[in-house]
């Protein structure tokens, strides 16, 4: 931005936008604790996704169903998660983010509640699918930090936030896994909804509301359609190893899938506010990074599900390393450490060099931690290494992806377009989560009636994950890159006023684009 535009109106609106409105109940500055509140959200949320995966051999028993029937109790969180992250950035930006922030933690606390005095599958999977509207509140953090924080420290901050679901699942793993051991299940659930209620406490205590808002309408339509299109398109991913890949319900789930959501897409570009703007949505800049995002998805969910099986399997079988499920817990905690180590890194290559930078950077070394991970296998330490490595890699792709996105779009759309990013990311667990179990399916050795995951298996995911990094560094390399202007002075907006899009675009995009 040059000195004249800084008196631009556009300009001047735009530079509202990143640094926040200083005034008013809805505009106060931002304290000290702004940041780690809203990140340590992201971690609740992350927690609340983990919690279940030290129990998930013993759920059958726990539920007192079938096998095919207790992963019911994990899908239901992931569908809801789905559906809810872009409604809730929606909601969001139209009527407040902090209110939605808030919504969405309440209903993860009273979800974690139902499960905790239950062990009925019905109701556990009720309580899971509550549960999953939390995952609203990735988006909605960083939306609340573009809009209060200025410039020279979004950039960490939103590394920070977004780098959050790693860092809560990396650290509750070994600290579920303890307590599955030493107490009943039902305790994960309360402390869940013991952190849930800590996190609205804190940020009705320290996050101020953000006075910037979309105009418009909320698109219920829009929102019923994006909700069937993707429950039809994620259900036959996560169940289509129960049900048989090519058996008529998953093909017909597929299929009707794509239906509604070419549907879906032709009314949204018809309507005056729709839910996803898809034609910002397209922007090579957007549509790139989105699917980088599905390809670090993948990447991140691999590492997830194998090194754990692999440091619990026993010695006997002549690879497994034998580590209890804390030891293995513990094993895979620094993947999340890391991850909010590089915070401070991404925030010096971005101010440098631009988040593409970071986002090639963290692929790379990505691509090097699982590459290495095919041959450090063989002892415990060799997994730390490459769950240090991983992480380093993630903390830093991941880091980048929200500021490529609000460096794009309007700042009344932050909330909406994030919460599409983070469904892309949610979309890519979830492929990564069928294509390796099915892998490890299939190579697994049968000992009557159990399957044993074998090395053949656990080195062809790696590979599977080495080629989805590959494929989005690919891409990521054909992000546009935009200018990265100098400083902006920043301006004040009324509290409580309705915020309308900076009147141009453009400006408003490149006055962002530096976070």
């Amino acid at each position: 931005m040059t000195q004249n535009d800084a008196h631009h109106p556009a300009a001047a609106a735009a530079a509202a936008a990143v640094s926040g409105p200083p005034g008013g109940p809805e505009g106060s500055r931002p304290t000290a604790a702004l940041v780690p509140v809203l990140a340590f959200a992201g971690i609740v949320v992350a927690v609340m996704q983990t919690l279940l995966v030290p129990v998930i051999k013993d759920l059958p028993t726990l539920l007192d169903t079938s096998v095919s029937n207790a992963t019911w109790v994990l899908t239901a969180t992931l569908l809801s998660g789905a559906v809810s992250t872009p409604i809730m950035g929606r909601l969001g930006d139209l009527y407040g983010k902090r209110r939605m922030l808030v919504t969405s933690l309440g209903v993860m606390v009273a979800g974690s509640l139902v499960c905790g005095f239950t062990s009925h599958l019905l109701v556990m999977v009720a309580g899971r699918t509550l549960q999953g509207v939390a995952m609203g509140a990735i988006p909605l953090g960083i939306g609340l930090m573009r809009d209060a924080l200025p410039r020279e420290r979004l950039g960490q901050a939103m590394g920070l936030m977004s780098s959050s679901i790693g860092i809560g699942g990396g650290l509750a793993l070994p600290l579920a896994a303890l307590v599955a051991q030493h107490t009943d299940w039902h305790v994960l659930f309360f402390g869940a909804a013991g952190l849930g209620v800590l996190s609205i406490a804190l940020t009705l205590w320290t996050v101020p509301e953000s006075a910037v808002r979309a105009r418009g309408h909320f698109d219920v339509t829009g929102a019923l359609g994006l909700s069937l299109g993707l429950i039809l398109l994620l259900l036959p991913i996560t169940k289509g190893t129960d049900w048989g890949w090519t058996s008529p319900t998953v093909l017909g789930l597929f299929v009707a899938s794509v239906v509604v959501l070419l549907l879906w897409g032709a009314f949204e570009l018809r309507s005056t506010a729709p839910l996803v703007d898809l034609r910002t949505s397209a922007r090579p800049e957007v549509l790139l990074t989105n699917i980088v995002s599905i390809m670090i998805g993948v990447a991140f969910f691999a590492v997830s599900l194998v090194l754990p099986q692999l440091l619990q399997l026993p010695t006997s079988t002549g690879y497994g390393l034998g580590q209890s499920m804390v030891v293995a817990g513990l094993c895979v905690a620094p993947l999340g450490l890391t991850m909010m180590l590089t915070a401070p890194i991404y925030a010096r290559i971005s101010a440098k060099y631009g988040p593409k930078a970071s986002l090639i950077t963290g692929m790379l070394v990505i691509a090097l931690g699982y590459a290495g991970g095919l041959a450090l296998m063989d002892a415990v330490w060799q997994t730390v290494v490459t769950s240090v490595v991983l992480g380093a890699g993630i903390g830093l792709a991941y880091a980048a992806l929200p500021a490529l996105i609000v460096g794009a779009v309007d700042p009344s759309e932050t909330g909406a377009a994030n919460g599409l990013n983070t469904l892309m990311r949610s979309i890519g667990t979830s492929v990564s989560s069928a294509v390796i179990g099915m892998i490890l399916a299939r190579t697994a050795d049968k000992d009557g009636a159990v399957e044993i995951p074998t090395m053949e298996g656990f080195r062809l995911s790696f590979l599977i994950a080495t080629a989805a990094v590959t494929l989005g560094l690919l891409l990521a390399l054909l992000i546009p890159t935009r200018p990265r202007p100098a400083p902006a002075t920043p301006a004040s907006s009324g509290g409580g006023r309705e915020s309308a899009p900076a009147p141009g675009p453009t400006a408003a995009q490149g006055a962002a684009s530096s976070a």
